[in-house]
């Protein structure tokens, strides 16, 4: 399954790299720490959600600033990264979509959804928060200082001891080779400082006045014993959100191992959470046979005078129909052709080409 990489610019000038895979209905994953845009393809950590969501959906996630692809050493805050994910999802040329919210991505869909309801279908989250732990507790807190502390001398250090300590916080059931998958991501993913300073920033995020003006069809999903993120904190996220539905999920990890019941548990119930029949009121998407035949062609790598020519059509009039068909798939940008030729699959038509 291949990826294609791209860059775009922050509202502030900082360089994003974006990929996009597989095929199907656009799903944006909001950006979290501890992804590498190359290496999540080798990682236990997250090779498994995109290759199953890839198999699916046209899948659209990023490096957040400061970290693998994306320019390091830059100024974080939540404000900025709702901005980046704006920015992203422009770039990719989609203009509706499914929002991925995991772990630290959560707070961020939360408050990219109040703020663009209209570009957002559906949002799923899985061991999320609303609240960072500087805004739960005075055990928070001191965690929170714990946390940041360590990542900042196990980044900077030699040694992978103090990057061991927190991926077995992340994965206390995971086996030898995940450990060293988290391990290797940490040291992949950004330096110390950038490290130290995108915890601090997290640990003082708190959407849950955001979280009650989400009304966006929302599924919650959070592991019984988390020791990154307590269950407690995924279940007040579910509570905040009107009409949430709220999965437990057995196990300890953090992020669910391929070869762990609750990743099947995670994928069925995302998937059957995605495909259930839109009460929106929006109307299907239906293509006459003419734009159906000219987005085939593009899908099969035909630019628009080979497809004229195999059409015995002028350049202006495909162009016209592809105008026509960007804008019932409602998308736009750049990537508008790649992105309208993904949603080809289970398109429906209403006449003959």
């Amino acid at each position: 399954m291949e990826q294609r990489i791209g860059f775009c610019r922050a509202a502030d000038g900082v360089r994003l790299a974006y990929a996009v895979h597989g095929t199907g209905p656009p799903v944006v994953r909001a950006s979290t720490w501890l992804t590498h845009l190359e290496h999540d393809w080798v990682s236990p950590l997250w090779r498994h959600w995109l290759v199953e969501l890839g198999r699916r959906y046209t899948v659209i996630r990023y490096d957040e600033r400061g970290c693998g692809l994306s320019d390091r050493d830059v100024p974080v805050s939540l404000d900025r990264w709702v901005r980046d994910l704006a920015a992203v999802v422009d770039a990719a040329g989609v203009s509706r979509f499914d929002l991925l919210g995991v772990s630290q991505g959560g707070p961020l869909a939360v408050a990219y959804a109040v703020r663009h309801p209209e570009r957002v279908r559906r949002m799923i989250f899985y061991g999320a928060y609303a609240r960072g732990r500087l805004r739960r507790s005075a055990v928070g807190r001191e965690e929170a200082k714990m946390l940041v502390s360590l990542v900042q001398v196990g980044w900077a250090g030699q040694s992978p001891v103090f990057r061991r300590a927190f991926a077995q916080l992340l994965l206390p059931d995971g086996p030898a080779d995940g450990i060293e998958a988290a391990v290797e991501l940490q040291r992949l993913t950004s330096s110390a400082a950038m490290a130290g300073r995108i915890r601090h920033v997290r640990g003082g995020i708190d959407v849950r006045a955001e979280a009650a003006g989400v009304a966006t069809p929302t599924l919650v999903m959070h592991a019984r014993h988390d020791q990154m993120v307590p269950f407690e904190e995924g279940r007040l996220l579910a509570s905040l959100i009107p009409g949430a539905e709220f999965v437990p999920v057995d196990g300890r990890n953090h992020l669910p191992l391929p070869e762990q019941p609750a990743w099947r548990q995670v994928l069925d119930r995302t998937v059957a959470f995605l495909e259930r029949p839109d009460r929106s009121g929006r109307p299907p998407v239906v293509l006459t046979g003419r734009e159906l035949a000219v987005l085939r062609l593009v899908a099969d790598g035909l630019d628009n005078a080979d497809i004229a020519r195999r059409l015995s059509l002028s350049v202006r009039t495909v162009e016209r129909h592809l105008s026509n068909v960007y804008g019932k798939l409602d998308v736009s940008g750049k990537s508008a052709r790649a992105a309208a030729a993904a949603r080809l699959p289970g398109l429906a038509v209403d006449g003959p080409a």
